[in-house]
């Protein structure tokens, strides 16, 4: 079964280490990107967020680099969910940088 890769670069101006502290307060949001649900897990490796996406019966392997400037984002699509690419992309394009957000729940 092949699989679709998904590379999105989400701009910030929060620096490095803002930017990976905020990603890493809001990483347990994911789950509500996605419709119907989804399991989550992830484990960071230096500035690299490793995550494993579960939804709709498919596994997503995806990966968060920080950057300065930058989170990068790379996805591998499987299967059914490849035919998703596309609006997939959007979405991240779209709701993607709410990771960036401060975590007001905590303030």
């Amino acid at each position: 079964m092949s699989t679709q890769p998904v590379h999105v670069d989400l701009p910030h101006k929060l620096g490095r280490a803002e930017a990976r502290r905020r990603i890493a307060d809001n990483v347990h949001k994911l789950a509500s990107f996605i419709p119907g649900g989804a399991s989550v897990t992830h484990e960071w490796q230096g500035d690299r967020l490793d995550l494993n996406i579960a939804a709709m019966g498919q596994v997503v392997d995806a990966r968060l680099d920080v950057e300065d400037a930058l989170v990068r984002c790379h996805l591998q699509l499987p299967g059914l969910l490849a035919m998703l690419a596309k609006p997939i992309e959007a979405a991240l394009r779209s709701k993607g940088s709410d990771l960036l957000l401060e975590d007001r729940r905590k303030k």
